[in-house]
């Protein structure tokens, strides 16, 4: 997707409040001697920003419009380093709201459905989010927040929830335990709303099957609002992205230059029209592709693939790049798994190993489906783990997101 001419005004008027703002990507524009583009060329020439950039520039260094106009701060989890603080001003707030907005209409979503949320409030933009969209949709919150899954399923049935939003390993989990309490025909769920983590086809299958719904993906990240940016239609040929707000370009993550149109790629994103944080060229590192061409449902906005994983995610193992994604593919092709996996890497004896602890019902044989995993796994990585088929229920559930890779060699 080249960028429009109109996207190119918009930058603009971003390059300007940035460079004006003296923020660090207003001092990289300086020293570039960059005050404007004029064309797609120009733009692909503006330096990238990385989460490094936002962190160094802790606590408010990212804040470009007055602080008097500043009415929000949300961040990032700074798990891995510094928090991320964005400034949100009160045109932002409403943007998102719009966006989100936008996105339950898109999932079918009305005013007459009563919208529970799950994902967590305060500092992390989902809770919020979530709820700003839904309020703005007029549909009645049910803002429960994570955690305390009686009190959920209780709220679910006392208030005939239409609509779930949720982790998805959040969503598995309500799942398994309606199932296991036998209170499915008390449930009156018709949607899911899931996002902040990557699932795969048979997760997503196990969640729509086990509840009984339609299930919608939808995209955002901290740093660019949160989650609303983008959702699959009842389609489901990827997920449209309001390019009124934010302009993606998908990248080569080597060698940084865009691809075509239905390469897969890095996802940069630009934002159009934020005020109290803008950013221009940020790398995600999220892995997907734009999907050429046009939506069966007749949508302008153009749409990107599923979340294939991230470039942080890949393993080095015994020399080799695995990432998740690719085990993931391995076992959708057994049946017999349940989604839940879980990978744990240890280097003993001066060797790497990895193992794949995978769940299965009680009537097959565990050690044929191990091996058959472990030669399929050798087949697309090249070298044979260690496969260990437990009982299903056995691996941990979150009622956040859940921690599948395990590198025990750093610990």
């Amino acid at each position: 997707m080249q960028i429009s001419n109109e996207q190119l005004a918009l930058v603009n008027k971003q390059i300007a409040a940035l460079r004006k703002a003296g923020s660090f990507y207003g001092k990289k524009l300086e020293e570039a001697g960059i005050d404007s583009i004029s064309s797609p060329e120009d733009f692909v020439r503006l330096p990238f920003s990385e989460k490094k950039d936002l962190r160094d520039a802790y606590p408010l260094g990212l804040m470009t419009a007055p602080e008097s106009d500043v009415v929000r701060i949300h961040s990032s989890s700074g798990t891995t380093g510094l928090p991320v603080i964005i400034p949100y001003t009160a045109k932002d707030v409403d943007d998102w709201a719009i966006m989100f907005k936008r996105c339950y209409e898109y999932a079918g979503i009305t005013k007459m459905d009563r919208i529970q949320i799950t994902p967590g409030y305060g500092l992390w933009t989902a809770g919020i989010g979530f709820q700003n969209g839904a309020e703005k949709l007029g549909a009645m919150v049910i803002p429960m927040g994570p955690g305390n899954t009686d009190k959920q399923l209780q709220m679910m049935q006392d208030m005939k929830s239409t609509v779930l939003c949720s982790t998805s390993s959040y969503a598995l989990l309500l799942a398994e335990e309606i199932d296991k309490r036998g209170i499915k025909d008390r449930i009156h769920l018709k949607k899911g709303v899931i996002g902040s983590e990557r699932w795969s086809e048979k997760m997503r299958q196990r969640i729509s099957e086990s509840l009984g719904i339609e299930l919608y993906d939808i995209y955002g990240l901290t740093e660019i609002y949160g989650p609303g940016i983008g959702i699959n239609c009842k389609y489901n040929t990827g997920m449209h992205y309001w390019d009124d707000y934010i302009y993606i370009e998908i990248i080569d993550p080597v060698s940084l230059q865009p691809v075509p149109d239905g390469t897969q790629g890095e996802i940069v994103i630009t934002t159009l029209v934020k005020e109290g944080a803008p950013l221009i060229r940020y790398r995600t590192h999220d892995l997907s592709r734009i999907i050429p061409g046009d939506c069966p449902c007749g949508s302008p906005h153009p749409r990107l693939d599923v979340i294939m994983g991230r470039t942080d995610d890949m393993m080095k193992i015994k020399g080799v790049n695995v990432f998740p994604s690719q085990i993931e593919e391995v076992l959708k092709q057994f049946p017999e798994t349940s989604s839940e996996y879980q990978i744990r890497i240890s280097h003993l004896d001066g060797k790497d190993t990895m193992r794949i602890y995978v769940e299965t019902n009680g009537s097959v044989n565990f050690l044929d489906l191990a091996n058959r995993i472990a030669a399929r796994v050798k087949s697309v990585i090249g070298f044979t783990p260690l496969v260990k088929v437990v009982e299903f229920g056995l691996l941990p559930r979150s009622e956040k997101k859940t921690k599948r890779v395990i590198d025990e060699r750093f610990e």
